[in-house]
């Protein structure tokens, strides 16, 4: 069992920025994809960005591309979501998510249903 922890949420205003991590257990971690998803009350929870257990690729939705950034450190066993000139629409819970059968080092994944392992979440505000 992967346990997953993020922190780093918050309240920011509008256009300001905000980096989320994500905290992984096991010893296998540069084998699984990683991805971010987010949740407004409400709402279906929504695939944001995803990255390769290589980190050599990454993936993002259409609302968030240019503006948040992904990536992980293999040997932190973490990985961070960089996420810059915010929206109120941006407000939600963000949750971590692994994959661990993977087949491939460079692949990545975008729905809720191909990740094995979830965070808790932490929350976003971003204020107007």
């Amino acid at each position: 069992q992967v346990q997953l922890v993020e922190s780093g949420g918050g309240l920011v205003q509008a256009g300001g920025s905000l980096r989320l991590s994500c905290a992984a257990s096991g010893r296998s971690f540069s084998s699984y994809a990683m991805g971010w998803f987010r949740q407004a009350p409400g709402n279906e929870r929504e695939f944001v960005a995803a990255i390769s257990g290589s980190g050599g690729t990454t993936y993002y939705a259409d609302s968030v591309k240019a503006r948040f950034t992904i990536s992980r450190n293999n040997a932190k066993n973490t990985v961070y979501l960089q996420m810059a000139s915010l929206k109120p629409e941006d407000t939600a819970s963000y949750y971590c998510a692994a994959r661990l059968r993977v087949y491939s080092g460079s692949g990545v994944y975008t729905a809720y249903h191909e990740y094995d392992y979830w965070g808790q979440g932490t929350q976003v505000t971003v204020s107007s």
